[in-house]
């Protein structure tokens, strides 16, 4: 990343006052796709996985427990709290409040052990115009004994009045529906008990009182559990290239159904409605 700093930390920062200040912060930020945005790259390294919080995550998303090897969607639990850290900051440019993460790669180069120490980095890419707003792309890198063994790309959007000729359009066709695979029926805890796993309470997912201050009817699953549910179902365990994109939110409690054919998947809910599409093949 050209023109950034490396800031390395001693420990991962702590999610409830980043948090807190982000919400803070939000009322006074106009966001925009043309202005600067934090050139920081933070490090943490010498991680390692705290197993207990690693077996909860395992079992609210349907993954296997006590295997000696992270779900590919873990490293992004790992990496959250400092991707938040840099959202939630002065120089960060969009509102954290209302930020709606919209689509996720990954690619896992190789197998990685739950025993093993990494080094974990993030960093915001840029800023693109959306046809809603403004999204801004951050990266997150795993490195085991000096290799790049897990890497992904985030969106976030931040939706704002926006003229549509400037605005990025909404990537064209209609894919063939999947054949259904499972009905899942979710409890309304899902969010709270993801949340406890993961460190990603945002009130949207806690709790119907709090879902209703932001303008949910009630809570909502995080995406990131959609896509790990998906792909705790799919089997994949090894090297592989992921891409998924959340389309509609997951109300609490409710009933899914997962639809899958070779390497495709998703979630659709009532009436077919589309809730995460997405691509899973070896890397």
């Amino acid at each position: 990343m050209a023109d950034s700093t490396a800031l390395v930390l001693t420990g991962p920062p702590a999610l409830a006052p980043l948090l807190a200040r982000g919400a803070l912060l939000s009322p006074f930020k106009r966001p925009r796709s043309d202005v600067e945005f934090p050139r920081t790259r933070l490090v943490l390294p010498g991680l390692r996985v705290d197993l207990v919080r690693l077996a909860a995550y395992e079992r609210v998303c349907g993954f296997p427990t006590g295997e000696d090897a992270l779900p590919v969607t873990y490293p992004h639990v790992l990496g959250f709290p400092l991707a938040m850290r840099l959202m939630s900051g002065r120089d960060f440019p969009l509102p954290l409040l209302g930020l709606v993460h919209t689509s996720i790669t990954v690619t896992r180069h190789a197998r990685m052990p739950a025993s093993g120490a990494y080094e974990l980095s993030v960093h915001v890419e840029g800023l693109v115009p959306h046809r809603r707003g403004t999204e801004a792309m951050v990266v997150t890198e795993v490195r085991g004994g000096g290799e790049l063994v897990w890497e992904s790309r985030s969106t976030y959007l931040a939706r704002h009045r926006t003229h549509r000729l400037t605005a990025a359009p909404r990537e064209a066709g209609v894919r063939e529906p999947l054949p259904s695979v499972a009905e899942w029926r979710l409890a309304g805890d899902v969010g709270r008990r993801y949340g406890a796993a993961s460190g990603d309470r945002n009130p949207i997912h806690l709790h119907p009182l709090t879902a209703r201050l932001f303008g949910f009817p009630r809570a909502i699953a995080h995406g990131m559990w959609t896509v790990a549910r998906c792909l705790a179902a799919h089997g994949v365990t090894e090297c592989c290239h992921l891409r998924a994109e959340f389309r509609a939110p997951v109300l609490l409690p409710g009933t899914v159904t997962y639809a899958a054919r070779d390497g495709r998947f998703e979630l659709r809910g009532r009436e077919d409605r589309i809730h995460v599409t997405g691509d899973v093949y070896p890397a």
